[in-house]
């Protein structure tokens, strides 16, 4: 499917609700199942969560994620420790391009039979699951931390509890810092010093509902439209809390320095205000919100200020090169971005954008990205593009086009 993104404004004063955090959906999901008292509200309806959902309750002995990364690295971990079955995991050739070698070794040290079907280090997986009673692991921390995560979940439900040592410097620390928190509200005991994090099982369960937050990832893209529209636009979003657990939420302080005021209303929502930006670069280390890098890039883009983003090396294991595709993309609307392997370097001068305002409609690749389809939206508030394949966005925001003509913006599919 492609959209037709004719050039229109963003209706000032809408409120879009936004479906529940994709991240906390996946968590709860794995801890549902190891501790079946739990319920859960305001699920994520994102491919993803589908897809964990359905592997989680999966009857056959075959399960196929698709793209979702995140049901890949969880599943592995739970289907390998937790239960007593014969499992084949796999999933899109994107994914089976995508390594997790490093999590597989780790559960191999706690006792895990797990082989690889075809490519050592990589997807499919054929898994023959046992009952671990826990132990001690140690991986590198400089990699996704999706894969300490898995482990952190099923070890809350290991006899003897689970130590994870990571080794060098944390990627995404905020995401590890979600785990331990919903672990900590459910009644697991962890600790995390310096470079070692423990987990133990619950005596008994403290919370046993949970209501999942909104996504603050999928309030990136709205952030965007508001800070290319005019001085004064508003918007409220719903529902979110003042204190998150996602680590992406650092993105209205992020927002701050590109010209967007984020006011924290009664109800849980929060209301986006469009003001003059406080500066003409935009610099920043996003070693632990990844998934905001794209977004704010195209927001330089659009604003036509420089931008240089540091802290990006889990990018080019993601659903597609992302620093790649990323570069690709802005070159055809005259943007200059350079990349090295964990940064964007963004330079756009008026000659580039005004050369790209007389083009003709430009058709943006999106490499079975969802968040390069949806990072690049806004712009429609400046010139008109054609999104390829752009259902993607159901891997995390089956809504966003819809969303977006509620709010004025047209957004025209065909097939």
């Amino acid at each position: 499917m492609r959209v037709s993104l004719q050039k229109s404004a963003l209706q000032s004063g809408q409120t879009v609700l936004i479906s529940g955090s994709k991240s906390e959906s996946n968590r709860l999901l794995v801890l549902q199942k190891l501790f079946p008292q739990l319920t859960i509200e305001n699920l994520a309806d994102a491919d993803d969560v589908v897809a964990m959902i359905q592997g989680l309750n999966a009857k056959d002995q075959l399960v196929n994620i698709h793209h979702a990364g995140t049901a890949m690295r969880f599943l592995t971990a739970y289907f390998a420790l937790c239960q007593e079955k014969k499992m084949v995991l796999e999933g899109s050739e994107r994914m089976h391009n995508r390594p997790i070698g490093v999590l597989v070794e780790a559960l191999r040290s706690l006792g895990a039979k797990i082989e690889y079907v075809d490519k050592e280090g990589y997807p499919p997986l054929s898994i023959e699951g046992i009952h671990a009673e826990g132990g001690v692991v140690s991986l590198p921390a400089t990699i996704s931390s999706q894969y300490i995560t898995a482990l952190l979940l099923v070890g809350s439900s290991l006899k003897k509890g689970l130590t994870v040592h990571l080794l060098g410097e944390i990627t995404s620390r905020p995401y590890i810092g979600m785990t331990l928190s919903l672990l900590n509200t459910l009644g697991v005991s962890t600790t995390f010093k310096e470079q070692t994090i423990t987990v133990h099982p619950p005596l008994k369960l403290k919370q046993t509902h949970f209501t999942v937050e909104a996504d603050w990832s999928s309030a990136s893209y709205f952030y965007s439209f508001v800070a290319l529209s005019p001085i004064g636009t508003t918007l409220r979003l719903g529902k979110y809390k003042s204190v998150s657990l996602q680590g992406d939420a650092a993105l209205a302080a992020i927002y701050e320095k590109l010209g967007v005021q984020t006011i924290f209303e009664t109800d849980d929502f929060i209301q986006l205000i469009k003001k003059e930006i406080p500066q003409k670069a935009f610099i920043s280390d996003f070693s632990h919100t990844p998934d905001l890098a794209q977004t704010v890039v195209v927001t330089c883009f659009g604003l036509g200020i420089s931008c240089q983003i540091h802290g990006l090396h889990t990018l080019k294991i993601k659903e597609t090169d992302r620093l790649v595709a990323l570069q690709n993309e802005l070159k055809k609307l005259g943007g200059n971005l350079e990349i090295t392997v964990d940064a964007f370097l963004l330079s756009t001068s008026k000659t580039d954008r005004q050369s790209t305002d007389k083009q003709t409609t430009i058709g943006i690749d999106t490499y079975q990205d969802h968040r390069m389809a949806m990072a690049f939206a806004p712009l429609v508030v400046q010139m008109d593009l054609l999104i390829e394949e752009a259902e993607v966005v159901s891997k995390s925001y089956p809504k966003f086009w819809n969303d977006l003509r509620k709010l004025g913006i047209q957004a025209i599919e065909s097939v």
